[in-house]
């Protein structure tokens, strides 16, 4: 996909930039080096997805690029020109929470918050591409994203559950 570069006075070169997100599409001028979680909280004001390290190690900052979980503070926005992007606040529809999200809070897997949005965004991931996961594969498939305030047992109960609400056996 070919981006327009628009050269400002100060010879910085930005970027022309298309980005679906939770199914809208927003029109952005970016410098090259912006990362896309910059873009989402910053410019389209989508607040859930969140900021911790910075370096991709957290997955606090996770969220879906065409179905696939990435860390949006390593996602350059322009490497988002033109893709379906999908953050914690694209689950719930008309005011009513997605199963998962349910899930989370009724098996109280959430106690601080800052990680649950990204823990959640890689559990829709995995139950969109296999709805009866094992514990094993719900713990392989939130290694990415740190909690420092549970060992992580509501979180994957929680990810089973809603995968049994959805059909699944979540065995």
């Amino acid at each position: 996909m070919s981006m327009e570069a628009i050269t400002d006075k100060h010879g910085v070169k930005r970027y022309l930039i298309t980005l679906n997100v939770n199914g809208d599409s927003y029109t952005k001028v970016v410098k090259g080096n912006t990362v896309l979680v910059n873009v989402l909280r910053d410019d389209l004001d989508l607040t859930g997805t969140k900021k911790g390290c910075e370096l991709g190690d957290c997955g606090s900052c996770t969220v879906l690029m065409d179905g696939k979980p990435v860390n949006s503070c390593l996602v350059l926005a322009v490497e988002a020109d033109g893709r379906e992007i999908t953050t914690i606040e694209g689950l719930a529809q008309h005011e009513q929470l997605d199963r998962l999200q349910d899930s989370f809070v009724n098996h109280a897997a959430v106690q601080c918050g800052y990680c649950t949005p990204g823990m959640i965004m890689s559990a829709k991931a995995l139950l969109s591409k296999n709805p009866d996961p094992t514990e094993q594969e719900v713990r392989e498939a939130i290694a990415g994203n740190l909690c420092r305030c549970t060992g992580y047992v509501n979180i994957v109960k929680a990810v089973l559950a809603a995968a049994k609400a959805e059909g699944g056996a979540a065995r």
